[in-house]
């Protein structure tokens, strides 16, 4: 098994990196997934006997890559959990988008809802059961080739959310064949997590961990994915 990448680690928290088509936890695929890839190797190095505790605090969808935050410890868990829910997480992804967009920053505000048979997710009315609210802001970074290069700051964590409001605006995520429409582009989806914000469970200390998409694959390779930057909204 090839060791996860970790990036950084100490006695109440692990944040690793998350290759893209790899699940965050185990699913009905049964593939290797990140969180049980971590408590394998943290039983292999630490010489552990029995099963090693190890909270699954948040998800990325199996096609997307990038920075995850796990907890070691089950008070580390639970802090970083409200923490989820009170919106002090901060999340901030690249995507790569087939199109040029008209509106180069904007905030988006949808209700999303998932149809668990297709698993498949829905823009829908707001008074419709089970709708639940979606927010993001996007601001395109470069535009080549016909493609654009976005960073979008999430304030939601729902399902497929980004690759639904995107295509739901007329621009598919390259790679996106389920959302994509009659926009869809095949390839490696374009969607990576590269950046995560929280305050540590114990020390409460401020942390950002960073990672760039991988520069090598397509589309990623024909933009400069290491521009900061700020939104004016």
């Amino acid at each position: 098994m090839e060791q996860p990448i970790i990036i950084y680690e100490d006695n109440h928290i692990i944040v690793a990196l998350k290759p893209q088509n790899m699940p965050s936890c185990e699913d009905e695929s049964k593939d290797l997934s990140l969180l049980t890839a971590l408590k394998e190797m943290i039983k292999e190095r630490d010489n552990k006997p029995g099963n090693v505790y190890l909270g699954l605090v948040h998800r990325l969808d199996r096609p997307t890559g990038g920075v995850m935050v796990f907890a070691k410890t089950s008070k580390a868990a639970g802090r970083l959990s409200e923490q989820m829910k009170s919106g002090d997480f901060e999340k901030t992804y690249y995507a790569v988008l087939v199109g040029v967009l008209e509106k180069k920053e904007q905030r988006l505000l949808n209700y999303l809802k998932k149809n668990p048979i297709n698993n498949m997710v829905y823009v829908c009315g707001q008074t419709v059961e089970g709708a639940k609210r979606a927010e993001l802001h996007y601001q395109v970074a470069e535009e080549k080739n016909g493609l654009s290069l976005v960073k979008i700051k999430l304030y939601t964590g729902r399902s497929h959310q980004i690759r639904v409001q995107m295509s739901n605006l007329g621009y598919a995520v390259y790679g996106d064949m389920r959302y994509g429409g009659e926009n869809a582009v095949k390839g490696n989806l374009a969607l990576w997590a590269t950046s995560l914000s929280f305050t540590h469970p114990v020390t409460k200390e401020r942390l950002c961990f960073k990672a760039e998409p991988p520069k090598e694959l397509s589309p990623w390779k024909i933009f400069d994915t290491s521009v900061t930057l700020t939104p004016t909204l």
